[in-house]
């Protein structure tokens, strides 16, 4: 509802099969309700709550649960909410495309821990996750300390096998394997934008994209 809510408030909301509460960090509640990562969540009927206060993410860490219910961010780890069939369906692909995965990993070398078929968005392309740990919006938080320690979130690269962006990627490896990294690389830096990141070189994003663009039109 966009609006104050207690957890009571929340857990007595519940659907019977929800099992988590589920949150989401960010600057406002406008940035938040737009995440990619949202999308499966609401789809299955469940609240989200917005956390939009830099403290707040770090004081749900220390809680851990609310009457016997796990916090659960919904950028970070397995949300687990695919049925066994989309479980079986997601393996299958992530199988079958275990060498474009593999390569779209070893072109952004260290950026990100891993690359893989998403079980959390439907209409977007590509989302970035956090590993367990140390999440993104915790990253940003205390790398804006006066003595920022440079910590770094694991982050994983999920891509939406259901976009028409996949089949590009699959197309591109099997007749041009040479573009995949400018395709790569602009997967990756759009996801940055989304999560609020800057981009390390927004020139060179500018020059893939306006080169992407040439290619496309020859």
């Amino acid at each position: 509802d966009e609006k104050l809510v207690t957890l009571e408030e929340y857990v007595s909301r519940m659907p019977e099969d929800q099992k988590e509460i589920y949150y989401a960090s960010g600057e406002s509640i406008a940035k938040i309700a737009k995440l990619p990562q949202t999308e499966k969540v609401k789809d299955k009927g469940y609240e989200i709550l917005y956390l939009t206060d830099e403290v707040d993410e770090f004081a749900l860490q220390i809680l851990m649960s609310y009457q016997e219910k796990k916090f659960k961010s919904i950028s970070q780890g397995n949300l687990d909410l695919d049925s066994e069939d989309e479980k079986e369906e997601r393996t299958k692909i992530e199988t079958e495309n275990k060498g474009l995965l593999e390569a779209i990993k070893d072109q952004l070398k260290d950026k990100v821990k891993d690359v893989r078929i998403s079980s959390r968005l439907k209409s977007h392309p590509v989302c970035l996750v956090a590993d367990e740990g140390l999440s993104m919006e915790m990253e940003k938080v205390l790398n804006n300390l006066p003595e920022g320690p440079g910590m770094k979130a694991e982050k994983i690269l999920e891509i939406n096998s259901d976009h028409p962006i996949f089949e590009a990627l699959k197309k591109v490896q099997t007749d041009n394997p040479e573009d995949l990294g400018e395709y790569s690389e602009l997967l990756y830096d759009q996801a940055l934008l989304i999560e609020g990141f800057n981009i390390e070189d927004p020139l060179a994003f500018s020059t893939k994209l306006c080169n992407l663009m040439i290619k496309a039109n020859k």
